[in-house]
């Protein structure tokens, strides 16, 4: 049996992998699910053999999971799974073996087990074209519909939401609402993950964890703390949307590209 570590720190995502391994990777044991750069380092120095494969979220509840290379030795075979296509030259470092871009679907699972069961068979690296292959495909945009409107329950009424009158949505005490143009606020049944990939990323941006804005509703922006942003956002909200130092470089190029 091929051993598996999951490393996932949304439990809304950590359910769906686990079902598409369960159906997709014949011969696999999940040993472990951890959600943290501490808690996998820890585990991987406790357990060098424990795992023949890691599935690796990019952005965990105390870093990004680059780092845990840099603190102990992976001897695993490393699939990135992410909401970004930014992390690509990164996973190239640390000698991913393939990057899988949610939401991702069964046949991004198959294809990236079966180069999985191919590699631990031959213990081999991958070859340049396999790379190319890879970046290309994170890269390409999935031929997919996103959502176009919500539909939320409000008492006794039935609320139909179209996408564009969210102006943003943001979690709360482990729940998630979208504002709309009104100001508004309605309770949505998703994760704050799961609604970032239902959404347009040409129109909407997660800005941090916990907010994802849509530009048609960004009024300005200023400088915070050096090289953070401050966003003020119509309806305006009660507390401050600062960009992540992490996305600030990746927020400018949308604003600019859309």
């Amino acid at each position: 049996m091929i051993k598996v570590l999951i490393v996932e720190d949304e439990i809304p995502a950590q359910v769906n992998i686990k079902k598409l391994i369960e159906k997709c990777c014949d011969d696999s044991r999940i040993v472990m699910t951890l959600t943290s750069v501490r808690s996998t380092v820890k585990w991987l120095e406790e357990n060098p053999q424990g795992a023949d494969v890691i599935f690796l979220d990019v952005e965990l509840s105390d870093g990004v999971c680059f780092d845990i290379f840099d603190k102990v030795e992976v001897k695993a075979q490393v699939i990135i799974t992410t909401a970004y296509d930014n992390y690509a030259i990164n996973a190239f470092r640390v000698n991913t073996l393939d990057y899988l871009l949610k939401p991702i679907t069964e046949s991004d699972m198959r294809r990236a087990w079966e180069r999985c069961k191919e590699r631990i068979s031959q213990q081999s690296t991958p070859n340049i074209e396999t790379l190319v292959d890879m970046v290309t495909k994170a890269g390409a945009p999935k031929d997919r519909e996103y959502k176009r409107r919500f539909i939320v329950k409000m008492g006794e009424k039935i609320l139909i939401i179209p996408v564009e009158e969210i102006a943003y949505c943001y979690s709360e005490d482990k729940s998630t609402y979208a504002v709309i143009r009104n100001g508004s606020r309605r309770l949505l049944d998703y994760s704050l993950d799961t609604v970032q990939e239902m959404l347009d990323p040409k129109i909407f941006f997660r800005v941090s964890r916990s907010y994802i804005v849509s530009i048609n509703y960004i009024e300005n922006i200023s400088k915070h703390l050096g090289t953070r942003l401050k966003l003020h956002l119509t309806p305006h909200t009660e507390e401050d949307v600062i960009v992540s130092r992490s996305r600030t470089s990746d927020f400018l190029e949308w604003l600019d590209n859309n």
